[in-house]
């Protein structure tokens, strides 16, 4: 193997990006299941609104619509986190300050949504943990209060 093909100068120099942390990956994911749960359970709604026997098939569809255009709003803000996007920490932080009160609620259910409860709880609280971390906040570009953006 010749000296020459081993320089820097003869091989293509890549784009020199930060590389993304496995934290935005990980609070990533986890929004975007929360989405996919959402839309999973619109959908359902809507189809036993639509094909099922429910009390009211108009409040049945609606609620269905509802969640469905709600996931586009942890949908969006992974797909933001995952680009490395300063505007989805927002979404994201409000999508797990919202889901709290409903793994609270799953919680004190009985049966088959205390686990349900259990998993949106410690997803919930995993990204929210990792979306407050100054290490992500640094690396989705937000600057602190205060600081001066010359520094």
């Amino acid at each position: 193997m010749s000296t020459q093909q081993n320089t820097p100068a003869s091989s293509p120099s890549p784009r020199l990006e930060p590389v993304k942390p496995s934290r935005i990956t990980l609070v990533a994911a986890l929004t975007a299941l929360e989405g996919a749960a959402l839309a999973i359970g619109g959908i359902y709604m809507l189809v036993m609104g639509l094909l099922g026997d429910p009390e009211s098939p108009q409040q049945a569809e609606m609620g269905g619509l509802t969640l469905i255009a709600l996931a586009l709003i942890p949908l969006s803000a992974a797909r933001g986190l995952l680009r490395r996007r300063s505007w989805s920490r927002g979404p994201a932080l409000i999508t797990q300050i919202i889901a709290l009160p409903v793994a609270w609620t799953l919680l004190r259910s009985h049966g088959a949504l205390i686990p349900a409860g259990i998993v949106l709880a410690a997803v919930t609280l995993t990204a929210l943990y990792q979306l407050v971390r100054p290490t992500t906040v640094e690396a989705l570009g937000i600057r602190r209060p205060g600081t001066n953006p010359e520094n």
